[in-house]
């Protein structure tokens, strides 16, 4: 997907707030001005994910390592696991437990340090506790179970730390009710923010769902041109695909594959482009967009 102004605009202002701690004026200035040049370079062939990794190995450059998450991470894995099992039963007891399974991963999408910069754990329990009030496409779900009787293959393209516990609760529940489907995950190849990776997932035991791999890259989605060979080839076999996050929204739209895009609107572009307030949900098929 193009890099729309607004999103133009969020990269640079997140930028010169990443390096106002830094004393060299000039070096901050030269700096923004690379940060320019790449998302004009960029802008008219990559998202905005693949921007941003462009971006870090510049900060990187002219700063060092960037702020590390792994701290946070696991945080938040923990946080999610001390209540995975009282969700789990609360979705065991909905009287459709797939579409309670749906809310919650949504939800999770709302542990997001990249579009959000930072996380509200109150209102993160807020929303769990609201879960089962979140809307959800009627229209989408019905084409989404339909999918699922006939699949044979599910790929899973997970998103951030601590949603991937919810994650899991979703992937047992589609295997409870879709015992046919296989299933593999795949997560980010190298640490990005607070995005999964291959630790996260073995932190969480996602890999009881299905198997496990990295993708091969460092960017915040899952940018098809960068892939391993081994997750492109899992994408490609696929029947039916999970993409969480908006990330993975911006790097895959338009690319054909009978993806389900499943997340929470955070940023001013998809609030426009969908047409929905904040941090509400999006569930949508990509054949329908």
């Amino acid at each position: 997907m193009k890099v729309s102004a607004e999103c133009m605009h969020c990269l640079v202002k997140r930028q010169a707030e990443n390096i106002k701690k830094y004393p060299d004026e000039e070096k901050k200035a030269e700096y923004l001005g690379k940060v320019l040049g790449i998302i004009a370079d960029g802008a008219a062939e990559e998202p905005a994910p693949v921007l941003l990794s462009h971006i870090g190995r510049l900060h990187e450059a002219y700063f060092g390592k960037p702020f590390s998450f792994d701290e946070l991470k696991k945080g938040y894995n923990a946080m999610l696991m001390e209540r995975e099992e009282e969700i789990r039963q609360k979705i065991g007891r909905a009287d459709d437990p797939l579409v309670l399974a749906l809310r919650f991963s949504q939800i999770g999408n709302y542990i997001d340090f990249g579009a959000l910069g930072s996380v509200d754990d109150d209102k993160l329990r807020d929303f769990l506790e609201q879960a089962e009030t979140l809307p959800l496409s009627e229209d989408t779900y019905l084409k989404f179970t339909e999918n699922l009787k006939t699949a044979k293959k599910l790929v899973f393209l997970t998103d951030n730390c601590g949603e991937i516990v919810l994650d899991k609760l979703l992937l047992e529940t589609i295997a409870e009710k879709f015992p046919h489907v296989e299933c593999t995950i795949i997560v980010r190849g190298e640490p990005v923010l607070n995005d999964a990776t291959m630790e996260d997932a073995l932190q969480v035991g996602i890999d009881t769902c299905g198997k496990v791999i990295p993708n091969g890259t460092n960017i915040a989605g899952t940018y098809i041109p960068w892939l391993s060979a081994e997750a492109k080839a899992e994408m490609d076999w696929a029947d039916i695909l999970i993409a969480k996050g908006q990330g993975n929204f911006e790097s895959l739209h338009g690319c054909g594959l009978n993806i389900y895009y499943l997340f929470l609107c955070k940023c001013q572009w998809f609030m426009e482009r969908f047409g929905l307030p904040q941090y509400s949900g999006v569930f949508i098929n990509e054949k329908n967009l």
